[in-house]
């Protein structure tokens, strides 16, 4: 007996019936509710089905390697999305930090305020009582570009007024 011959004979050609839509249906069904069989609900299944057990087992590990495949496609595509969101968010936070340079710079540069910006990040806070912080008149008034400016309060706040805390 040549080597082809004794291998047809060891493992006779089986035809592997498709399964139907009602038997995918059910697999599914129990699938979402257990990953996973143990050798019992395999023969349940294959019997309820009227499919080999080996069939159904086999049905189970290429939907467990399908349904990791997608789970990792769907964490991908969202650490995609987060990452471009992070990454707009910090072009966005760098353009905030360019036009507050520049604003520090035209507040530096009025004569009458340079030596409260002598140092680099060096503020005219005052401290008012225990976390009372007020801004000097002059350069909030700056910031603000004078009355109706971007961080006036709509409610016609006095920004000014020492009664007020930032």
């Amino acid at each position: 007996m040549d080597y082809f011959q004794s291998q047809t004979l060891k493992h006779p050609l089986k035809c592997k019936k498709r399964l139907t839509q009602d038997q995918v249906m059910l697999l599914e069904t129990c699938f979402n509710f257990n990953n996973k069989l143990d050798l019992g609900q395999k023969l349940q299944l294959a019997q309820q089905l009227g499919v080999p057990p080996k069939q159904v087992a086999v049905w189970y590990q290429n939907k467990r390697a399908r349904w990791k495949s997608q789970t990792l496609e769907e964490k991908c595509k969202s650490l995609k999305h987060r990452l471009e969101s992070v990454l707009k968010e910090n072009e966005r936070l760098e353009r905030e930090i360019e036009r507050l340079k520049q604003d520090m710079t035209l507040v530096c540069n009025i004569p009458s305020l340079s030596s409260s910006c002598d140092e680099v990040g060096s503020s005219s806070l005052k401290f008012h009582g225990q976390n009372h912080h007020h801004m000097d008149k002059e350069i909030y008034a700056c910031f603000i570009g004078g009355e109706g400016g971007e961080f006036e309060r709509p409610e016609g706040h006095n920004f000014f007024d020492p009664s007020i805390s930032l």
